[in-house]
């Protein structure tokens, strides 16, 4: 397999998870490269669902490397709970899982002031999960963040920790919200790093070894292109680099040791939270939602839909270098009769074909469509490319033109088994 990427080429929610899952068969070093525990990915097993936040998917087959890198921002008390839940399973952890020690860590008082932002900005919210995740990289970029290396050393995290409660109490008391307690978050955090002291390495240098050794690395990419804090939907993004940049700099590991990097695409187009979406369409959300599809694996909240824009996804094409696609979901739109793709904006008068960086222009944007025949016949058992009913395999030869990379991987369905490799 070599070292690949896996990144989103929509806005997140594009079932990276299973697609992760699958790549890990061949993996031998699966790496976490960015973002927190406001991301989840979801796999099916036999039958057993397994939700993941923090710790990489590989962590659900044995005797994989499991690696969370410096570029992720950890709560350390969810990741415990994670952890516990995985151990309770049956999952391996001990050995298995590494965790890097200059992640930066998000505390209570991120959680606060994420809510506090949200509610203060009211009809204009970004729509975040109030995980605490943006506050915490805005902590990193200001060079006051704690890191798991400051976790574990007792002395110097119950002094930086009082300063940082200290100065973040005064902030939400001008939010007319309650301060919080240093005892009880020192105590719960430093058990938390008490935990965690066993998994806590230097990743980069870990990594550099299975490099040199030859290992398969796989770097597996939180949210999509369009929530990338510098080439996404700006401000209703992430606070990350959910492109595939990120993974050098949210792991260590320099440009040239990257091998490939496959997009992950649904058959249509999802989002959670506010903010443009060029090609959504109440229709086919009512219809997914009806299938029991596309709520969030992290909020539970219904997920905003539309027909696939190709616009969008071949400017993830774009930036992050995508070789191969993987196209999930492809079965919800077994019982559509027409359907349609998005080819181009329309603003005003003017066709655009590709993605305005101005985001009040892009909400602006009219999709301009194209049409196709949907094939009206079950996908979820197929298991050969030639067994999909040609009219899918037309879509999907279709989407992918459009978008710019080369097809490799249709999945039908949330199991191992219902993915089709595409020679």
């Amino acid at each position: 397999m070599s070292n690949t990427i896996l990144v989103g080429a929509q806005w997140g929610d594009e079932g990276k998870g299973k697609i992760i899952d699958v790549l890990t068969e061949v993996a031998d070093v699966v790496v976490r490269t960015q973002g927190g525990n406001n991301a989840g990915h979801t796999v099916h097993i036999n039958g057993q669902k397994f939700i993941l936040h923090l710790v990489p998917s590989g962590i659900l087959r044995k005797n994989k490397v499991c690696v969370i890198g410096n570029g992720v921002v950890v709560d350390p008390v969810s990741l415990v709970e994670e952890l516990k839940d995985l151990s309770n399973l049956g999952i391996k952890i001990k050995g298995n899982l590494h965790l890097s020690e200059t992640a930066h860590l998000v505390l209570p008082y991120h959680r606060e002031l994420d809510s506090q932002r949200e509610r203060a900005k009211g009809k204009n919210k970004i729509g975040t999960t109030k995980r605490g995740i943006g506050p915490a990289y805005a902590d990193k970029a200001a060079r006051t963040g704690l890191r798991v290396l400051d976790l574990i050393q007792p002395e110097r995290f119950k002094a930086k920790l009082a300063e940082r409660i200290r100065e973040n109490n005064g902030i939400l008391k001008a939010f007319g919200a309650e301060p919080l307690s240093f005892k009880k978050v020192h105590d719960q955090y430093r058990a938390a790093g008490d935990y965690l002291k066993p998994f806590v390495t230097n990743t980069v240098i870990l990594l550099h070894a299975a490099a040199q050794r030859g290992d398969n690395i796989l770097f597996e990419g939180a949210q999509g292109t369009f929530l990338d804090i510098d080439h996404g939907t700006y401000p209703f993004v992430t606070s990350s680099n959910t492109t595939a940049g990120g993974a050098c700099t949210g792991s260590g590991v320099p440009p040239h040791r990257i091998d490939r990097v496959v997009g992950v695409m649904k058959a249509y187009t999802t989002r959670v939270g506010e903010g443009p979406l060029p090609s959504e369409n109440a229709e086919i959300a009512d219809m997914l939602h009806a299938m029991g599809r596309e709520f969030g694996a992290t909020t539970g909240r219904p997920r905003r839909c539309g027909w696939f824009d190709a616009v969008a996804t071949r400017h993830a094409r774009i930036v992050s270098g995508i070789d191969e696609l993987a196209v999930t979901n492809l079965d919800g739109l077994d019982s559509v009769q027409t359907l349609k793709i998005c080819t181009g904006y329309r603003d005003g008068r003017k066709r655009l074909d590709y993605i305005p960086s101005d985001v009040e222009a892009l909400a602006r944007c009219e999709p301009i469509y194209t049409e196709l025949a949907g094939w009206m016949a079950p996908t979820d058992q197929a298991t050969k490319w030639k067994e999909l009913p040609r009219r899918a395999r037309d879509y999907l030869h279709t989407i992918a033109d459009l978008t710019g990379a080369k097809l490799k991987i249709v999945s039908v369905g949330p199991g191992r088994e219902q993915t089709i490799f595409v020679e």
